[in-house]
């Protein structure tokens, strides 16, 4: 019995799980041409000691697992088995897990920005009527912020002249793209003007932000309306 399990262990799941493991490599990088000559010759070299293992065990009744006279050889089968199986996790780990993580935060830091974007260029204060925008241009590309504030002081003097304040709060926001280094997003706020004398108006507006990632940092690259596009 006790020859049994050692056969198991060192003679079959080992060489098992060192295909496996390199095979799980190959999957992982989608098989590069590199890696399928590497990976062709390592098999390769795992089936002829597996085939050498048989002719002992024919031959002699022996083999790596059960050879008492042979304890370094069966060290160098499980540190091998390891190191394999460890690779693959490791290449599983940097291709998959990592960019799944970096996507997942990116595209919540996205909607962030677009959204406190989207909610900056639909507020408006009489008392302070460049604060919404100043904070609007600080999320921007250097760039684009001083054409967004030029564009938008027309409208916000107009809207200072009547005395009008205008509110905003985000509706529903989603991803529409994103990549290592661009991304859309589209943004719905419900806006509400109020003007002295007059009934507040309240309307639902549909923004498109585009950002884009400079020194790791996303920034907005223009926003404008979705009917406008």
């Amino acid at each position: 019995m006790r020859n049994a399990w050692r056969v198991l262990a060192f003679d079959i799941a080992a060489p098992v799980a060192a295909i496996a493991a390199m095979s799980a490599i190959g999957i992982v990088l989608g098989w590069p041409r590199w890696w399928v000559s590497a990976c062709s010759i390592l098999v390769l070299l795992i089936v002829q000691g597996v085939a050498v293992n048989v002719w002992l065990l024919r031959r002699d009744s022996v083999t790596v697992g059960t050879d008492d006279d042979a304890p370094a050889l069966r060290l160098a089968v499980v540190g091998l088995c390891a190191a394999a199986v460890v690779s693959a996790a490791l290449t599983g780990y940097t291709h998959w897990t990592l960019p799944d993580r970096r996507l997942t935060a990116d595209a919540t830091e996205v909607v962030r920005i677009a959204t406190a974007m989207a909610e900056a260029t639909a507020r408006f204060s009489p008392q302070q009527p460049m604060a919404s925008i100043d904070r609007a241009a600080a999320m921007m590309v250097p760039e684009e912020a001083t054409a967004f504030k030029d564009n938008f002081a027309k409208a916000t003097a107009d809207l200072a002249h009547r005395n009008v304040t205008a509110s905003a709060e985000m509706l529903e926001a989603g991803v529409e793209a994103i990549g290592p280094a661009a991304a859309a997003v589209a943004v719905v706020l419900r806006a509400t003007q109020n003007a002295p004398g007059q009934p507040p108006s309240n309307a639902v507006l549909a923004l498109h932000v585009t950002l884009t990632k400079k020194s790791d940092h996303w920034l907005v690259l223009d926003v404008a309306p979705i009917n406008a596009r």
